[in-house]
């Protein structure tokens, strides 16, 4: 009782931290402990260490360098403080596998759980070291190079972050939960796919808009203080849908796979 006590404190505290420090925003860190205590009913200590891993080095590379993603901020709906629906997206997931897992001991969640995380991962050392390449991206609906920032757009420097941050958390699996090479490969090799599967819902069904005043594409639904116009995607299909969408898609993947494999 007073371990869990403790625990549920430093959780608390963790988030507190994370809107001090403008990681998170209020409604961010209300969720964060959400994800939190979630994560710790399936996985304790070793479930926590996992996602704090992702959200400590995912914050690291959002701000790295921030200078000089200001102007790529412009075509994101968020900037790198995360709402509660940020945290959601990319915790959510992982949080419904926890859950799964405190009450059926089964295998399978927990690799639900490891993929979320290492696809989250994937996805955001993509975007955010990505961003930093000297050449432009590339769309991959025209395969023509096209501004920084936008959702749908692959660069070599950002393909190799998205292999490096799934195998980042895949590797930690292994040494927190003591998972066999088997496990390791399908939580690497998935949690890349999880990244690919968002690149292509980026570029095919999320929304993009453009600001009628300056003439800028962008996520924002607001730019120049005025409604902007949406120019492509589905109702509803915003950043953080595809974001928890395919993390969660390649669980079920991988699940799947391992399950018949």
């Amino acid at each position: 009782m007073i371990v869990s006590l403790l625990i549920a404190i430093v959780i608390i505290v963790g988030a507190i931290s994370g809107y001090l420090f403008k990681s998170l925003t209020l409604s961010g860190a209300f969720a964060a402990i959400l994800v939190g205590l979630s994560v710790n009913a399936g996985f304790g200590l070793n479930g926590l260490a996992l996602i704090g891993a992702f959200f400590v080095s995912s914050n690291y590379w959002s701000k790295y360098k921030s200078s000089v993603k200001r102007e790529i901020e412009e075509k994101l709906a968020k900037g790198g403080t995360r709402d509660w629906l940020q945290v959601f997206a990319n915790g959510g997931a992982a949080s419904f596998f926890s859950l799964l897992y405190s009450f059926q001991h089964e295998q399978i969640w927990m690799l639900g759980f490891m993929v979320c995380l290492a696809s989250a991962n994937s996805d955001t050392w993509a975007s955010e070291i990505g961003s930093l390449s000297r050449k432009k991206p590339i769309y991959i609906r025209t395969f023509k190079r096209i501004e920084r920032g936008t959702s749908g757009a692959i660069s070599g420097l950002g393909t190799a972050a998205a292999f490096t941050g799934a195998f980042f958390i895949s590797i930690l699996s292994y040494l927190l939960f003591d998972t066999g090479i088997y496990v390791v490969m399908i939580v690497f090799l998935f949690g890349f796919i999880g990244n690919v599967l968002d690149t292509l819902f980026g570029a095919f069904f999320q929304q993009l808009y453009i600001c009628v005043e300056c003439g800028i594409t962008t996520e924002k639904k607001k730019h120049c203080q005025i409604p902007t116009k949406r120019i492509k995607g589905f109702t509803m299909v915003d950043n953080d849908m595809v974001n928890f969408l395919s993390g969660f898609i390649a669980a079920v993947l991988s699940i799947v796979i391992f399950r018949f494999f």
